[in-house]
């Protein structure tokens, strides 16, 4: 597990999500990385019921790059506690409708995986309900466990095949971070801020 930055890549008019993939497809193998398999990231929210006072909110997230774990963001005012848990935790949300509930549409990201050199990229397709919202671009630098010591060399490489939507400050919830030792629930921050922004912008729409 190396540091991992997630960029949303801006859409062009009349060009569809697949072809947005295949064109990023084509550059990124133009640069020498081989496909190896797809990935999956997906997240759905629920909200306490309003007779357990303030307000609760659970986003539970899986990756594929970690079938076996769960990982789960409770935001409750301003504190904010992330629980990384075994599949079992599925069945516990599932028991606890009567606290619990559904609120906001699942989404999800996916799409294929690629490997070039260090680097582990994925370009991920992301729908809520079934409708396209955009394209997510994930890359990782495996032989690098904090941010600030490589964020340069990511956003160089980013920018290699992305070109200038490339931003030269990291992801807002990087910020923070740059001289800790990333952890897998930073990638999951990383995909809420994104997948928070997508559904806010749907809310808008």
């Amino acid at each position: 597990m190396g540091v991992t930055v997630l960029q949303q890549f801006p859409m062009v008019e009349n060009r569809t999500g697949p072809q947005t993939i295949e064109f990023l497809t084509k550059r990124i193998v133009a640069l020498g990385a081989v496909q190896v398999g797809h990935f999956l990231v997906d997240c759905e929210t629920y909200m306490s019921v309003p007779t357990l006072g303030p307000q609760r909110t659970v986003h539970v997230l899986h990756n594929s790059e970690h079938p076996a774990s769960v990982f789960s963001v409770l935001e409750t005012g301003s504190k904010t506690v992330t629980l990384l848990a075994d599949s079992l935790f599925d069945l516990l949300m599932l028991k606890m409708t009567s606290v619990y509930t559904k609120k906001q549409t699942k989404i999800e990201s996916k799409g294929p995986r690629f490997e070039l050199a260090d680097f582990l990229v994925k370009l991920g397709t992301v729908t809520m309900s079934q409708n396209f919202k955009g394209v997510l671009v994930e890359v990782e630098y495996r032989p690098c466990v904090v941010p600030g010591s490589c964020w340069d060399l990511i956003r160089e490489f980013l920018q290699g095949f992305l070109g200038s939507s490339v931003q030269a400050t990291p992801p807002p919830y990087l910020q923070n971070r740059m001289n800790d030792i990333y952890q897998p629930t930073d990638t999951t921050h990383q995909y809420l801020e994104q997948f928070a922004a997508y559904r806010k912008t749907a809310s808008v729409l």
